[in-house]
């Protein structure tokens, strides 16, 4: 079994609503390839097809937003951010008490309740991510339609 990361975002979140990609690559040092970055898809797609694919498999996926930028300032806008973050980050490990407090990581690292008895999701099938990818071309080209809605995730019963 491989693993999945992914943004842990909360419900009302605006980057839910972008286009997702998943990028495939070795889960630990020994193997050497190049990742294998699949999308756009809906982020509910993503999500069920990296599953997928890691459950059978030694792999790392890493599901992710795609931030759409129309400008050269918007992209150096977003590594500006990124760049802050980094440093924001950066400082407060640095600021951190050397035996410091480590029960925010490990409440990180355990999965809660609710992960716990998560059901898998149900893969989409070729024509649930064409109608996704319809979808997202609609909403990088402002052309929605009624149909433009994201389909609900299933998990079986």
């Amino acid at each position: 079994m491989g693993a999945l990361v992914t943004l842990d975002l909360p419900d009302d979140s605006s980057v839910l609503g972008l286009p997702w990609i998943i990028t495939f690559g070795p889960l630990g040092d020994e193997d050497e390839w190049e990742p294998v970055v699949c999308g756009p898809y809906e982020r509910g797609h993503a999500l069920a097809l990296a599953e997928a694919v890691v459950a059978d498999e030694e792999l790392m996926a890493v599901v992710e937003p795609l931030l759409p930028a129309a400008s050269v300032d918007a992209v150096r806008a977003e590594i500006a951010n990124a760049r802050r973050l980094a440093t924001e980050e950066t400082d407060e490990v640095e600021a951190a008490d050397l035996y410091g407090d480590y029960t925010d990581v490990l409440a990180e690292q355990e999965p809660t309740e609710e992960e716990r008895h998560a059901r898998p999701l149900v893969v989409p099938s070729e024509a649930e991510l064409r109608a996704g990818f319809n979808r997202i071309a609609e909403m990088l080209t402002g052309k929605e339609t009624p149909r433009s809605s994201p389909a609900p995730l299933e998990t079986p019963d």
